[in-house]
C-alpha cells in the first residue's frame, strides 16, 4: 500500500521533470548522469541488511520499504529521461524500430545476471555470492548508462530560444492549466485504451516475475526438476524474450506493433486453455507453459513503447504543441500503470494465503496446489480477453492513422 500511494507522487513529477530548470533536469542527458549513480545505489539497497535480523524485526520492514521507493524514484527519473530521449531523438517510426534491435541485445545481456544469480547462489540460498553478482551488475549498470549518455549527447535535440522562452512560460502555468494538459492528454480514447491494456500487461508481469519460483516449487516436484534446471529456467524467462523480439523485427516491420501484440494475447488465451484441460499433473508440460507465458508477456511488453512514443506524436500535432509533452505522457501512463506492480502481489497473496500458503499442512497442501494452479490458467486468461476486447479499438497504427484516430 505505501509503494501505491509513493508510486503515484512520484509518477507525478513527470510534468516538473519536463520542464524544471534545476541542473539536474536541465536535459534528458543530464537527468541519466544525475540518476545513473542513485539508481545503481537503489538497487543495491534490499540486498544488504542494515544489521542482523530476527523473525518479526520491524527494522527489516523498514528497510523494504525505503528500498522499494529509493527504487522506483531512481527508477522514474532516469526512465523518464530515457523514454523523453527516445520520442524525441527517434522521431520516425522506422528509426524507432531500428533501435528495439538494440535495445533489446542490451537488455539480453543484461537478463543473463539473472541466470548467473541463479545458478552461482545455488538460487538465492548462498547470500555472499548473490551480493557480489549484485555490486558488479550495479557498477556495470552505472558504466553503462554514462557510456550510453556520453554517445548520445550530441543527438538530443537543441532548444531554439523561442522554445527555452515556451519551456519557461509553461512551467509558470498555474496548477488549473496543468490539469487542462493532463485532460487533454487523457480525452484521447486510444491513450486511455492503452492505459488498461498496459495496466493489465504490468500486473501479468509482475505476476508471473514475482511467484515463478513459488508456482514451480510448490506444483513441480524436485525429483522432476532438479535446482539446475530450474535455474535455466528463471534465467530463460527473462533472457528468451528479447531473443524474440530481435527475430521478430521482420513481422514487425511487415505487419506492425498492433497485430503483433494483438496477435500475443490469443497466444497467451489459448495457451491457458490448452494448459487447463491437461492439468497440473503434467509436470513438463507445466514448466514449459509457464515458461513460454513469461516469455510471451515480457516480449511484448518489450512493444510497449513505440504505440506510446506514437500517442506522444499524435498529441503534438492534435493540439499543436510547440514541443511535445513527452515525460508527461510517460508520467501519466507510469501513474495508471505502476499501481498494478502493488497490486499483483497482494491479491494473489492474499488468494494463497487462503489456502494455507506459508503454513501449508497435509490436509491443505492438495487445495493449496489446486488454487495455485487455477491462478497460473486463469489469470492469464482473464488478462488475455481483456485485453483482446479493448486492444481491438486501438486506432493509432501507423504514421497515417494520426489526425483520425481521437
Amino acid at each position: 500500500m505505501i509503494l501505491m500511494i509513493w508510486n503515484a507522487l512520484n509518477d507525478l513529477t513527470g510534468y516538473f521533470h519536463n520542464n524544471s530548470k534545476a541542473d539536474c533536469c536541465s536535459s534528458r542527458h543530464s537527468s541519466v548522469l544525475y540518476g545513473a549513480p542513485l539508481y545503481a545505489a537503489a538497487f543495491l539497497l534490499p540486498w544488504f541488511p542494515w544489521k542482523y535480523y530476527h523473525e518479526g524485526d520491524w527494522l527489516s520492514g523498514l528497510q523494504l520499504v525505503v528500498s522499494l521507493c529509493a527504487f522506483d524514484s531512481t527508477l522514474t527519473f532516469v526512465q523518464q529521461a530515457q523514454c523523453g530521449l527516445f520520442v524525441e531523438i527517434f522521431t520516425r517510426y522506422e528509426s524507432r524500430l531500428q533501435l528495439i534491435p538494440v535495445n533489446q541485445v542490451a537488455s539480453l545481456v543484461g537478463s543473463t545476471s539473472i541466470l548467473f544469480c541463479g545458478l552461482i547462489s545455488d538460487n538465492l540460498e548462498i547470500l555472499l555470492s548473490f551480493q557480489v553478482i549484485a555490486v558488479i551488475v550495479a557498477i556495470l549498470a552505472t558504466a553503462s548508462l554514462y557510456t550510453g549518455m556520453c554517445h548520445v549527447s550530441h543527438l538530443e535535440p537543441k532548444r531554439s530560444l523561442e522554445e527555452n522562452h515556451l519551456s519557461e512560460t509553461v512551467q509558470d502555468l498555474p496548477w488549473t492549466s496543468v490539469v487542462s494538459l493532463v485532460r487533454q492528454i487523457l480525452t484521447q480514447k486510444n491513450f486511455r485504451l492503452f492505459l488498461i491494456v498496459n495496466f493489465f500487461q504490468v500486473f501479468h508481469l509482475t505476476f508471473f516475475s514475482n511467484f515463478m519460483m513459488i508456482f514451480v516449487d510448490n506444483l513441480i516436484p524436485m525429483d522432476v526438476l532438479p535446482s539446475s534446471i530450474r535455474s535455466i529456467m528463471y534465467g530463460a524467462g527473462f533472457i528468451c524474450p528479447q531473443c524474440l523480439v530481435l527475430f521478430s523485427q521482420s513481422w514487425l516491420r511487415k505487419f506492425g506493433y498492433y497485430k503483433i501484440i494483438l496477435f500475443s494475447f490469443y497466444l497467451e488465451g489459448t495457451a491457458s486453455i490448452v494448459m487447463l484441460l491437461l492439468g497440473q499433473q503434467y509436470y513438463y508440460f507445466l514448466a514449459l507453459y509457464l515458461t513460454v507465458i513469461m516469455v510471451i508477456v515480457q516480449a511484448s511488453f518489450c512493444l510497449f513503447n513505440l504505440p506510446l512514443a506514437d500517442m506522444v506524436d499524435a498529441d503534438l500535432l492534435k493540439f499543436n504543441r510547440q514541443s511535445p509533452l513527452s515525460s508527461m505522457v510517460f508520467g501519466i501512463n507510469a501513474l495508471f500503470t505502476k499501481p498494478a506492480q502493488s497490486l499483483a502481489p497482494m491479491v494473489i497473496l492474499s488468494r494463497l494465503n487462503q489456502f494455507g500458503y506459508g503454513n501449508p499442512n497435509k490436509s491443505t497442501i492438495l487445495d493449496l496446489h489446486d488454487a495455485i494452479f487455477n491462478l497460473i490458467c486463469l489469470v492469464p486468461l482473464g488478462i488475455a480477453a481483456i485485453q483482446i476486447l479493448v486492444w481491438s479499438p486501438f486506432s493509432i497504427r501507423k504514421k497515417t492513422d494520426y489526425t483520425g484516430a481521437f
